[in-house]
């Protein structure tokens, strides 16, 4: 998905959301500046390595890892970027040579670099140097992002100290070596960017994004009383729910919440990936419980509310939109509603680089659901619209409402269905492989391929060396025992 983005991005010309820049074996000079009026008006790219009318002279592969080190250390440092504001460029190789990829969303802080502040127009990046044009800025950020607001009365007893180690836990299995996992409890909030000044009142103290993120559950609704995520199984019951789940705590439990209600009642499919076994629920739910966080307008009392019915799961939040109507994954540029729980939750490895969300919903869909379209619709109300699967919901049994493993492929249990599909895209596969795969003991998965054979959904094909195990076309599709 980076190596496509960086191609479409080489095919336009420099403009206020994108700037090139050749650096053979050292970062820029001026890099920081554009970071730091990128990151004070809409976000945007730079690619290191590329002259400005958009050849490619590449980076040095000795100099490449060391220079992305570098610019993760210095966003992370206020001395070169003030307020520090992470980034994890990405290495990417383009016609056998080394592009940087920095990837930069419009944040709701003001930062400088060198003790200056800049910002950025078509002409490129300009110094801020009289107080209207700051005063602009800031009004800008104070209106449209109100995760920054500060609320001084806000103290560090008011966050739920189990989450800091929970916090660090996920960072440290996303990346071992992230700087904040050195940092105290205190100092982590102040790195990303959740305590601040606010340069029209005077007033510094923890955010609301700090409240949402790490607060306890009284605080954060002292603070808004109307928040909630109302998740809603609608199946049976169509006016009122099957189940239901009534969300009031904070951002990092409640995105784990969600997920569990999304594996109580939504199938799962299984896929490979290459060799690696992976969930296709969790891919494309994963996305839409970050996106349903990331994006919310929090100040407005909208109900957030998640829907799942027989064939579709519908999701609406309350939004400040940058633009109106449906998103289309080939040309929407990505707005993040409130960057810095985006930031965090990239972190967290929640969420990958903006915009990941709808193409990877948009990568994946049609092999989860069957079906190619599925909505992003911008508005004051943002809406989503995921197709699942036919016969999600079959007799309940272990996955909650039954799903694939309720009737599909003649009653199979999970364990039969995975193999059965694994067969099916590997044709040809043999037991050995198949053990390996599923993780199985050889006499485990012996016994599995019998009763596949038994059911003649499967055949071997071919001598004893050399020969693997088939598919039969004709019994695809049964749905009766």
């Amino acid at each position: 998905m980076s190596v496509g983005r960086v191609q479409k991005l080489l095919n336009q010309k420099e403009n206020i959301r994108l700037e090139f820049k050749e650096a053979a074996s050292a970062l820029p000079a001026n890099l920081f500046e554009t970071i730091c009026a990128m990151l004070n008006s809409d976000g945007g790219d730079i690619l290191l390595g590329v002259r400005d009318d958009g050849r490619i002279i590449g980076v040095s592969e000795t100099s490449a890892a060391a220079m992305a080190k570098d610019l993760v250390n210095l966003s992370n440092n206020p001395q070169k970027l003030d307020p520090p504001f992470i980034l994890f460029p990405k290495l990417t190789q383009i016609d056998g040579k080394t592009v940087i990829h920095i990837q930069l969303p419009s944040s709701s802080q003001v930062h400088k670099t060198a003790n200056v502040c800049y910002d950025r127009s078509d002409d490129g990046d300009y110094k801020v140097t009289r107080p209207h044009q700051l005063a602009e800025i800031v009004n800008r950020k104070r209106n449209h992002y109100t995760e920054s607001m500060v609320y001084p009365a806000l103290r560090f007893d008011h966050f739920k100290p189990e989450l800091f180690a929970k916090v660090k836990n996920l960072i440290r299995s996303n990346r071992a070596d992230h700087p904040w996992l050195e940092l105290t409890d205190e100092k982590l909030l102040e790195k990303a960017g959740l305590w601040r000044q606010d340069l029209l009142t005077g007033n510094e103290g923890y955010t609301l994004a700090a409240a949402l993120l790490f607060g306890r559950d009284e605080t954060i609704q002292s603070i808004l009383p109307h928040y909630k995520i109302d998740a809603l199984v609608r199946v049976h019951d169509e006016t009122r729910y099957d189940d239901r789940l009534y969300i009031q705590t904070n951002l990092i439990d409640a995105y784990d919440q969600l997920m569990e209600f999304f594996a109580k009642h939504c199938a799962d499919k299984f896929y490979l990936q290459g060799s690696q076994r992976v969930s296709l629920r969790s891919l494309i739910f994963r996305e839409i419980a970050a996106n349903i966080i990331i994006h919310r307008e929090y100040t407005n009392a909208y109900p957030c509310t998640v829907i799942i019915r027989k064939d579709m799961v519908e999701t609406e939040n309350a939004n400040n939109p940058h633009g109106e109507g449906p998103l289309n994954p080939d040309t929407f540029s990505p707005f993040p509603k409130n960057p810095t729980i985006a930031k965090f939750f990239i972190q967290l490895g929640r969420a990958e680089e903006l915009g990941s969300g709808i193409l990877n919903v948009h990568r994946y869909i049609k092999e989860y659901s069957g079906k190619s379209i599925f909505e992003f619709i911008e508005g004051v109300v943002f809406r989503m619209n995921i197709p699942l699967p036919v016969l999600t919901y079959g007799m309940p049994d272990q996955t909650g409402f039954g799903g694939l493993n309720g009737g599909l492929n003649g009653g199979l249990n999970k364990d039969l269905e995975q193999m059965l599909q694994i067969i099916e895209s590997r044709p040809g596969i043999k037991a050995k492989e198949l053990t390996v795969l599923l993780e199985r003991p050889v006499d485990t998965v012996d016994k599995q391929i019998a009763r596949l054979v038994e059911r003649k959904m499967v055949e071997r094909r071919g001598s004893k060396k050399t020969g693997g195990y088939y598919r039969i076309e004709t019994h695809k599709g049964i749905t009766t025992k």
